[in-house]
């Protein structure tokens, strides 16, 4: 079993959880509400937990089996004493029969504590009217999507990120034209001048978030960007009572590559604009290397919403800290057509008008 850090409130004993909009602990019993700093204390035992052992007398006749029990993690609700299983990325969730939320200590010891934080501001309710908001307006999606979609689940989760920080190193070579056109009373001129252009630098860039958790896609979380990170704070366990949380199970390393792409697309867009004032511009080669990288652990908020309609599940997000909200939506078909076709007949109908006027001409 390992251990479970509880965050009680000394009025009345009720669990309290992180308020986004005092931005405070808040008892949800007493409405007592604490200053985050004055539970640092028990951040401080991070370093100091071990993970206890237990041994039993005897066996069940029904065995695990070799591997089934591979990153499964046991903890005991403080509270009630029901057993708390979740997977060994599982780092905030609440108990499944008091409700209570916990936190597991053990997922930040060390290297695994993060850096930063950056606190939810925005509540349940607030997820709940952007679904509402990401829903209206959209013509092609279905009527009966609005009315009889039911959200299943709506769960505030930090997510771990990596922030890298990085210089890039470009050489690029571009092959670009100027064309100039006139006429005479014979002839149609067009002269065509060639240039080779090049362009090189340094640039820096900073707090560049790569996903840390293999659970999320990429294209997910990359999508809920840009977030404020003036908002950021040091760690601390108690802004993620009353959250669900994971730790990384993506180390920094592994995230190398897609940071490194990113670095190369935005140095080659940034060199390509200051190539200007020509008619054609095509790049011919170059390199962009990218040198003292560092990175920082962060966790983020975000909330997750499901629903379920025609037997399928859909799956929303939305930025805890600036109210993004993404998701894909299913699409009525039978009003695409009739929209398609509308619009072909307007384009129709209009390149008919033109013509006609052009041969009344």
């Amino acid at each position: 079993m390992a251990a479970l850090q509880e965050y009680k409130c000394p009025c009345c004993g009720g669990a309290i959880t992180f308020d986004s909009g005092l931005q405070k602990l808040k008892c949800p019993y007493c409405d007592t509400e604490f200053e985050v700093d004055t539970l640092l204390s028990y951040d401080q035992d991070l370093n100091a937990d071990s993970e206890g052992t237990l041994t039993w007398e005897s066996r069940p006749e029904n065995q695990w089996q070799p591997g089934e029990t591979d990153g499964m993690r046991v903890y005991v609700c403080k509270s009630c004493g029901g057993e708390v299983i979740g997977d060994e990325t599982l780092a905030a969730t609440a108990c499944p029969y008091c409700g209570n939320p916990v936190v597991m200590m053990g997922q930040f010891r060390g290297d695994l504590k993060p850096d930063l934080v950056i606190p939810f501001k925005l509540d349940k309710e607030a997820a709940k009217d952007g679904l509402t908001k990401h829903l209206s307006g959209k013509r092609l999606l279905p009527k009966v999507f609005r009315t009889q979609n039911h959200i299943n689940e709506v769960k505030g989760m930090y997510v771990p990120f990596w922030l890298f920080d990085s210089k890039a190193n470009g050489t690029i070579r571009y092959k670009a034209t100027k064309i100039r056109t006139w006429s005479d009373s014979r002839y149609n001129y067009t002269e065509t001048s060639y240039y080779s252009v090049i362009r090189g630098g340094t640039l820096e860039f900073e707090n560049i978030p790569a996903d840390g958790s293999s659970k999320m896609p990429d294209d997910l979380t990359e999508s809920l960007e840009p977030y404020d990170l003036k908002d950021a704070v040091d760690f601390q366990t108690a802004y993620l009572s009353g959250y669900f949380a994971d730790k990384y199970d993506v180390d920094a390393e592994q995230c190398t590559e897609r940071i490194n792409s990113r670095v190369k697309h935005s140095t080659e867009s940034a060199f390509a604009s200051t190539v200007q004032g020509y008619t054609t511009v095509i790049p011919e080669g170059g390199s962009v290397n990218c040198i003292n990288g560092r990175a920082k652990y962060i966790l983020l908020p975000v909330w997750l919403l499901t629903t379920t309609w025609n037997s399928q599940q859909y799956i929303f997000a939305m930025n805890g800290q600036t109210g993004k909200f993404v998701g894909n939506l299913p699409m009525d078909k039978s009003a695409f057509a009739k929209y398609f076709f509308s619009i072909a007949a307007a384009v129709s109908a209009a390149v008919f008008a033109v013509l006609y006027i052009m041969w009344m001409l």
